[in-house]
């Protein structure tokens, strides 16, 4: 990775490319603001569908790869078609089956009979950080842990009265605290080859930041949130909790979450069919039907996103961005600057890609340079890369994570973003921790060649 991909090579820088993705935004937030403060509506935010309002921004995009030469129609579906586009479509779609199936047979009512009501109020949060740290932690993916553990939440909330978006809210920030931290992930991974550093080093860098955060993430969530004595409910089957915990020993032993979900379906149907009285193949299939229509707008705007990002990086957007930050970093020559430079190439890209691995790979190389020229030691450049890529992936509302979120609990996705308390927290504990041990330092650690 000695070379920087975040430079276009052969791509002329280009402020424009990035347009289209604010007129996306300005439209869908401007609308929901107007809808929800001028006109009244509960739920602004929902009167224009993500989806639609990226059409616009879609042409945008397209006109400027016209002018540019380029092929747009190819490069959007390029874009669309991308691994990691349709793998996350998948796991919205088996997701959404997964969580109707399951409230269908009654595995949520069984789960609040069996688990909440005898949990303290004040621990219902901390405990689903904690629970969706360590299996994050084990899996090496936020996606995959917001899918098995999001239903068993959504089941919390309702019995307890604890509004939607601040469960849902620590449960994506307890994904995010051990995606970072996990030395499976593939942003870790990708952090730490990207600066030459070993996956031991980048953890205990890592650590020293992620661990304040998450302690203080605990004591918020100890206090927010009013919960109400859990209603009592009918008996039920204590083996319908079962799928869920299929789901989650699968995810704990590092089962790809497409099969983890795909059993953790079967399974529901099964168990359904047993101990759920009446329920029939007929209505199994319909339960997987509805949860896949409720994953339909999230499908659809992962896949426009993708196209989004493909033109823009196609039209030089991102080599404009990297050319911006590299200027800055050679203008600032401390320790500081450099570590402050990676960070912001690191959220910029994510912003526009939408992607905390693809943001990694892209602005890599350009990191590296910026982390030679500046001093920054290999694991704390992997380290403060790989947590901006994290953080910023953890707020944005057309984010991967807070969709699938928002999708499954039906809220908005600007509702979620400002109750993701751990990755607020996280973001403002490095930035302290960066103007702090850096202040007036000019390391002399060189990294060294990337592997």
């Amino acid at each position: 990775m000695n070379e920087s991909p975040a430079a276009g090579v052969g791509i002329r820088p280009s402020a424009l490319a990035l347009t289209p993705l604010l007129l996306f935004l300005a439209l869908f937030f401007g609308a929901g603001m107007y809808f929800t403060y001028v006109l009244g509506h509960d739920d602004g935010f929902y009167q224009l569908k993500a989806p639609v309002a990226i059409l616009p921004a879609l042409a945008l995009a397209a006109y400027i790869a016209w002018r540019r030469g380029l092929k747009p129609l190819e490069t959007l579906l390029s874009g669309m078609g991308d691994h990691n586009v349709v793998l996350m479509c998948l796991i919205f779609l088996l997701a959404g089956g997964f969580v109707e199936v399951s409230k269908a047979i009654g595995a949520v009512d069984a789960i609040v009979v069996l688990g909440v009501g005898n949990v303290h109020p004040a621990l219902l949060l901390p405990g689903l950080f904690v629970v969706a740290g360590f299996i994050s932690l084990s899996l090496g993916t936020s996606m995959g842990t917001i899918a098995a553990v999001a239903p068993i939440a959504l089941g919390v909330s309702d019995a307890s009265g604890l509004d939607r978006a601040l469960v849902l809210g620590a449960v994506i920030g307890g994904a995010t605290f051990g995606d970072n931290l996990s030395v499976i992930s593939d942003t870790a991974i990708v952090a730490s080859r990207s600066f030459g550093c070993t996956m031991r080093e980048k953890f205990r860098e890592n650590l020293k930041l992620a661990l304040p955060a998450a302690l203080l993430t605990l004591v918020v969530l100890g206090f927010v949130g009013d919960t109400e004595p859990v209603q009592a409910l009918e008996p039920v089957s204590p083996w319908l909790i079962l799928p869920y915990l299929i789901v989650l020993g699968l995810a704990l032993a590092g089962v790809d979450v497409i099969i983890v979900l795909g059993i953790g379906l079967v399974m529901a149907g099964v168990f359904g069919a047993i101990f759920a009285d009446g329920y029939s193949i007929a209505a199994y299939a319909d339960q997987v039907w509805l949860g896949f229509e409720s994953m339909v707008e999230i499908t659809l705007l992962s896949l426009l996103v993708g196209g989004l990002g493909a033109l823009m990086k196609a039209t030089g957007g991102l080599a404009w961005l990297a050319a911006v930050i590299d200027r800055f970093a050679r203008g600032h020559k401390s320790r500081r600057a450099g570590e402050v430079s990676i960070a912001t190439l690191s959220a910029a890209t994510d912003v526009f890609t939408a992607n905390n691995t693809v943001a990694i790979l892209i602005s890599g190389g350009l990191a590296r340079d910026i982390a030679q020229q500046h001093g920054v030691p290999p694991a704390r450049a992997a380290s403060v890369m790989d947590i901006f890529a994290c953080v910023t992936q953890g707020v944005l509302p057309y984010g991967a994570q807070i969709l699938l979120a928002a999708s499954l609990g039906k809220v908005s996705a600007f509702a979620l973003v400002g109750q993701v308390h751990y990755s607020w927290l996280l973001g403002a504990v490095t930035i302290v921790a960066m103007l702090w041990s850096a202040r007036g330092q000019r390391a002399r650690t060189a990294v060294p060649e990337a592997v």
